[in-house]
């Protein structure tokens, strides 16, 4: 009974702890530095489980100096790194390897920061901008809060389901990503946003009140197309999808004043 009571008592422990690494790893990008980036917000992230781990002052310094190495990548992507940096430092004791977490760590966050990168600020940020501008000038006042609740729930299931997949293993962080396919997803949430921006569009260009269709008007709805089309052939050759919006967005201005 008492090894029963032990046992939960240490599993609620380290649940607990694992609750407080995952929401320190959300402030990722609370202390950028120019030598070593994120290094200090990744082991304020893990500072949780080194305090119950049962460590000496020596083990404790291994562990710090070999994390305070440089370490950079997609905030919403680190949450993967972490859980799989957690899972991998808990065997350290046991098998005494310590240099499997810093290798895992150092494989992973380069390739996370070039898949994140597009997938994050390329593509799923202005596509949801675009929607809260479109509600925005219809007038809805809630459209900031619409940005904010179609964008954040993704990135903060991500984090976490990855923080999840990483410890469940050690490297369950790396199939995670693989499944999410996010390159292919890039170029499918590219795709809406081109749609959206033809509603951007329509919202922005005055709409006669002539019963009839005039020339001008005529001319007006094929500049928008011929505009449309040229900013998915922009995307396919590879231009900035934030620079098109910015873009889109100043010309029609000119066009509607």
């Amino acid at each position: 009974m008492v090894d029963i009571n032990k046992h939960n008592k240490s599993s609620k422990t380290r649940t607990y702890n694992l609750v407080k690494v995952f929401l320190r790893s959300l402030s990722i990008q609370s202390s950028w530095n120019f030598s070593n980036m994120q290094n200090i917000a990744f082991v304020f992230s893990l500072l949780p489980i080194v305090k119950k781990s049962g460590r000496n002052r020596k083990q404790i310094a291994g562990f710090l100096t070999r994390h305070l190495e440089l370490f950079s990548t997609h905030p919403y992507l680190s949450g993967p790194v972490i859980g799989s940096v957690v899972k991998l430092e808990e065997h350290v004791r046991e098998s005494g390897n310590c240099t499997e977490a810093v290798n895992l760590k150092k494989a992973l966050m380069a390739p996370y920061a070039a898949i994140g990168d597009p997938f994050f600020g390329g593509a799923l940020r202005p596509s949801t901008a675009i929607i809260g501008v479109i509600m925005a000038i219809k007038g809805f006042i809630l459209a900031p809060f619409v940005f904010l609740v179609i964008y954040n729930p993704l990135h903060l299931w991500v984090r976490l389901k990855g923080f999840i997949e990483g410890y469940r293993d050690g490297r369950g962080a790396v199939d995670f990503i693989r499944i999410l396919n996010l390159p292919e997803r890039s170029g499918n949430i590219r795709w809406i946003s081109v749609i959206l921006l033809g509603f951007l569009a329509g919202a922005v260009l005055p709409v006669p009140s002539l019963p009839y269709i005039s020339n001008l008007e005529i001319l007006e709805k094929l500049i928008v197309l011929v505009i449309i089309l040229l900013c998915f052939w922009m995307i396919k050759r590879g231009i900035s999808p934030i620079l098109i919006l910015y873009g889109s967005s100043m010309l029609f201005l000119i066009i509607s004043l």
